[in-house]
């Protein structure tokens, strides 16, 4: 039901998830990450517990084989899942079931996974897969959105259209960029314009809140005012409109 993109990216160790299906609110069960730690991708017959239960796993420094191994061999409904996951050091690793629909299956290179069932055929993770490699210049989320869209444009799910998300994590357990887009005609599209929302403001506001080595975070928001305010500006005068519904336009 789902075509996703697990990825670390190797500079700086962020990870990221981003998925597309025909299916309500995918986001919400799906990706499975935390800063410092990886990240993990559940999907088909979806066991969040591979998620939740692989995360544990990989903090206590387990690698990715070896989580898949654990979650997939004691569980009796592993032959309609689908999980692809990476760890802390890059390491990947995947399965699909054999009961999984057709199209089905998964690619793995270090530091980035696709998989995918319910497909329109094996170009759609190829698609995602060459897209991704191909774009090392785009930041993470970019990178991430641009895999998806080639994905889509390959085929994607062979149902149709319904929801998408992107989440990524930083150093900490809570996410840099959490956006979802639950039950939408065009949810690859509808995450663009979220993305474009959250560079707005939300993504500067992100730099002050508390992290594992400041509890306290930035206090003083006078710096993130004023590259706020000058971007608003730049896009004024450049005759640009906010990407958000709850601005209106000027």
């Amino acid at each position: 039901m789902t075509f996703s993109i697990v990825a670390r990216d190797k500079v700086n160790g962020h990870f990221g998830i981003a998925v597309a299906s025909r299916f309500f609110a995918a986001g919400a069960v799906v990706p499975h990450l935390a800063g410092q730690v990886g990240a993990i991708a559940t999907q088909a017959l979806v066991s969040p517990l591979y998620g939740t239960e692989g995360l544990t796993l990989l903090r206590s420094g387990v690698s990715a084989q070896s989580v898949l191994d654990t979650v997939v061999d004691r569980d009796d409904g592993r032959h309609s899942r689908q999980i692809h996951l990476i760890d802390a050091d890059g390491r990947t690793a995947a399965f699909t079931g054999e009961k999984c629909i057709d199209w089905c299956g998964h690619l793995i290179e270090d530091n980035v996974t696709v998989a995918g069932n319910m497909l329109a055929g094996p170009q759609v993770i190829d698609a995602a897969m060459e897209s991704y490699l191909a774009n090392t210049g785009q930041t993470l989320p970019e990178r991430l959105l641009t895999a998806m869209d080639a994905a889509e444009a390959a085929g994607g799910d062979k149902r149709g259209r319904q929801s998408a998300a992107l989440r990524i994590v930083h150093e900490e357990d809570y996410p840099w960029l959490d956006i979802r887009s639950d039950d939408h005609a065009a949810p690859l599209e509808e995450l663009r314009r979220l993305y474009a929302v959250a560079q707005e403001r939300y993504l500067h506001f992100a730099e002050l809140m508390p992290t594992r080595d400041n509890i306290h975070g930035l206090l003083d928001r006078t710096e993130i005012d004023l590259k706020i305010a000058q971007l608003e500006a730049e896009r004024k005068k450049s005759g640009l409109t906010s990407a958000s519904f709850a601005t209106p336009a000027s």
